[in-house]
């Protein structure tokens, strides 16, 4: 089985360790499914002062990301693969996130991933070496780190290997584009409400279609 490779560009990878000791991407590392790298973005900046950002030409509020210093990292990477991965910012003006573009990036066996923050990153940058850009909603967040998360859980749990059967994430919310149906578990009454009798009938096609009737379609 292939190892799956993910290096993360970001100015602050203690976000990510945590995450990477626990849960399913932690068992994932642990497992040799997926191998994880973390890269500070400042390591590669050239100034006395580790310095990643700058003002903006044309004015404007806020920092900019300046470019070399990411393009250096990505070039440790390239090195350090002996491949160019696949490129994904994480963007407020992406593509925002759903199972298709999962589906079709998990197909990808190396992967890195840009996190921005402050007001942005130089665009000569991004047109230069960007395969895409990913957002995980409409919303402002402070930087590309929680987005890269959220990307990599949905990413991670479909990869062979990482959930016990891997069917179970095909029959998961989105997937096939319906949300999933109620779920219940013991005690059978709770709070005198009780759970549906067809799922303690034991009618295997009542329950796959009640199942079916309950799922919500995703607009």
């Amino acid at each position: 089985m292939q190892i799956f490779n993910i290096d993360v560009m970001t100015l602050f990878p203690e976000i990510f360790s945590l995450t990477m000791q626990i849960g399913i991407i932690g068992r994932a590392i642990k497992n040799n499914i997926i191998n994880l790298k973390c890269h500070q973005i400042r390591d590669f900046a050239k100034n006395k002062h580790r310095r990643v950002d700058d003002y903006p030409f044309g004015g404007g509020e806020g920092m900019i990301m300046m470019a070399e210093p990411i393009f250096q990292t990505f070039e440790h990477i390239k090195i350090a693969r002996q491949k160019t991965p696949y490129l994904i910012m994480m963007s407020p003006k992406g593509k925002v996130l759903n199972q298709e573009i999962i589906n079709r990036i998990r197909n990808f066996q190396d992967i890195a991933i840009l996190c921005g923050r402050y007001e942005g990153i130089d665009q000569r940058l991004i047109d230069e070496i960007v395969d895409e850009e990913i957002s995980i909603g409409n919303y402002v967040l402070t930087g590309g780190e929680l987005p890269a998360l959220v990307f990599l859980d949905t990413i991670i749990r479909t990869l062979p290997g990482v959930l016990s059967s891997e069917n179970s994430f095909k029959h998961e919310s989105y997937y096939n584009n319906t949300l999933e149906h109620p779920q219940y578990t013991r005690p059978q009454i709770w709070h005198n409400k009780k759970v549906p009798e067809v799922l303690l009938s034991g009618n295997h096609k009542e329950i796959k279609n009640w199942k079916k009737q309950k799922s919500k379609n995703i607009d």
